[in-house]
């Protein structure tokens, strides 16, 4: 097995996948029924994941010998893709907590750290979120220091800082913060923070076009106490570059967003296929689904969300059978797959016209949360630039 594959807990599932289809089914109906609430309220989904605890599906990724399902790639993407199409914030929060107990093998976290997380979510609660985002810095995948700083006191860590960005604030269990130390030789590394840990504030700044239920506020540490072994994976910041052949961290960020974007374009497309099936304009005198048309156009909407899927799928399992495809790869297949799914629902918002750009139907909706499907690391830019120096052998 590739190091990359190891990194993603890798388990087969049975024939048909661990979670039964009509379970992810109706997990997509009852989270879509309340999905326009959360996004006009902007509040934390806390009912979506009482029901996601309900079914047994926060620790999916969780190892059998610790109360978890023990999912790899492919079953994990399937149920997330099932949870974005009923309400994207809520499979982006979970996706964080899916790759957190998914990559246990890569983390370098105290074992005993990881399992007390690890059979919490399997309980149906540790929800993790990783906090790396900072007003001065932007995203660290671009480079550079954060300047978050862990100060060393005499019975552990004190974190001093401010992240943006941060998905899921309120309503997680744990932070993983990246921070740098304060030593002569500093090291930077992940900080893991319990959320009602004292000394942190969290500034309600998230007011966003779309995925509005992420909660993704900014949260201020000041003097925010942590023990000695909450420091989980500090290391010197030359320590950080990726190592040759392992793709593990851009395999599970790759494949993770590209599955949550293409599940709300999935749902446009399926309220799409209603309204054109039952939209009759007296002036035609039969459904605008007869026309052919529409039927060109909705079969273009098919067709990206069939490559889609071949995309998705492939990567995922290639990865469980240990032939993960690399970084460039995958990272091709989050912009081709998000660009598809940008492409779908504009091609849905052609078909309707104004009723598509009404608040009362959920096509708005779905065209403000597949837009920010470009705002992820990483971006375009860069994943053209590295597709293309890897075209030119370069």
């Amino acid at each position: 097995m590739s190091t990359a594959a190891a990194g993603l807990a890798v388990h087969r599932a049975p024939c048909g996948g661990i979670v039964p289809a009509s379970v992810l089914d109706a997990v997509t109906r009852r989270l879509g029924a309340t999905a326009e609430h959360y996004d006009r309220s902007a509040q934390f989904p806390a009912e979506n994941f009482r029901i996601l605890a309900e079914e047994g599906l926060i620790g999916l990724t969780v190892p059998t010998a610790y109360g978890g399902r023990g999912a790899g790639i492919a079953e994990s993407l399937r149920v997330l893709g099932a949870v974005a199409k009923g309400e994207p914030s809520t499979a982006l929060i979970l996706f964080m907590t899916y790759g957190f107990y998914a990559k246990q093998a890569t983390l370098g976290w105290p074992a005993h750290i990881y399992e007390r997380l690890a059979r919490e979510a399997a309980a149906g609660g540790g929800l993790i979120g990783g906090l790396r985002v900072e007003p001065e810095l932007g995203t660290p995948v671009r480079g550079g220091l954060p300047k978050t700083v862990a100060r060393r006191t005499a019975t552990g860590w004190a974190i001093n800082g401010a992240k943006i960005y941060s998905t899921g604030s309120t309503g997680l269990t744990w932070y993983s913060v990246w921070a740098k130390t304060d030593e002569p030789d500093l090291r930077v590394g992940n900080f893991l923070v319990a959320a009602d840990s004292p000394g942190i504030t969290i500034i309600p700044a998230w007011d966003h076009l779309g995925m509005r239920a992420t909660v993704s506020h900014e949260v201020v540490f000041a003097d925010t106490p942590i023990p000695f072994d909450h420091a989980v994976d500090i290391r010197p910041p030359a320590e950080w570059a990726p190592k040759p052949g392992d793709h593990s961290l851009a395999l599970w960020n790759a494949l993770g967003i590209a599955t949550i974007y293409d599940g709300v374009a999935r749902a446009a497309r399926d309220w799409l296929r209603d309204y054109l099936k039952e939209r009759t304009p007296t002036n035609l005198g039969t459904a605008l689904a007869a026309l052919p048309r529409v039927q060109e156009k909705f079969g273009e909407i098919e067709a990206l969300l069939y490559t889609n899927r071949v995309l998705i799928e492939t990567a995922a399992e290639r990865a469980d059978d240990g032939r993960a495809p690399g970084a460039v790869e995958v990272n091709n297949v989050k912009h081709v797959v998000t660009t598809n799914a940008i492409k779908a629902v504009e091609i849905g918002l052609e078909l309707t016209g104004n009723p598509g750009l009404s608040r009362r139907n959920p096509l708005e909706r779905h065209y403000r949360d597949v837009l920010c499907s470009r705002i992820h690391s990483p971006q375009t830019d860069t994943i053209l630039v590295a597709a293309g120096r890897a075209g030119f052998g370069m």
